[in-house]
């Protein structure tokens, strides 16, 4: 993880108030955490850091896209992110990040590393079910789109089946409306 010492910010030094960072995260940056889901990630991220005499509040704002493939075709596309993050630093006895917002760090730290919540925040921000806007409206043209109509049941098949019941059943039908 020494790579992405850019990441780590050192907030002993800063005055109280508010900083600005901004970092542009590719590629390189989810091949040191091992993640390969994306072919090709171009996000930006702005950091509003805010110091305070007993805290430090941290608002993570991304914005860009990342090509993923598509879960139904396997196609790839470019999914468009937009989420922000707020978490907020407190001192404490003893390192706890138990809570996903508040992140509690010993009295002694100096800086801090935003590196993996900078992470979290662009795969959570991806949707779970990803699907190429070409299916949705219709304009893609694949083979497994193909293979997937052709194999799907057929609704004309599905209205003989109804319209062939057996007449006696009619006859009990009518019961019910006789009331």
């Amino acid at each position: 993880m020494k790579e992405l010492k850019e990441y780590i910010i050192p907030f002993v030094g800063l005055k109280l108030g508010e900083h600005h960072f901004e970092y542009e995260i590719d590629n390189k940056f989810f091949q040191h955490f091992e993640y390969d889901e994306f072919n090709e990630v171009d996000v930006k991220i702005d950091l509003n850091f805010q110091k305070k005499t007993t805290l430090l509040e941290l608002l993570f704002s991304a914005s860009g896209s990342v090509n993923v493939n598509c879960d139904i075709t396997n196609e790839p596309y470019n999914q468009e992110i937009e989420d922000t993050y707020k978490l907020v630093v407190k001192f404490g006895e003893e390192y706890n990040d138990d809570n996903e917002d508040i992140l509690i760090v010993p009295h002694g730290e100096y800086e801090i590393n935003v590196a993996q919540y900078i992470y979290e925040l662009i795969i959570l921000a991806v949707p779970a079910k990803r699907v190429h806007p070409g299916v949705e409206d219709g304009t893609l043209k694949s083979e497994i789109l193909s293979k997937l109509e052709e194999l799907s049941p057929n609704k004309e098949k599905e209205e003989k089946t109804s319209e062939e019941i057996d007449p006696r059943w009619n006859n009990l039908k009518k019961l019910l409306t006789d009331k």
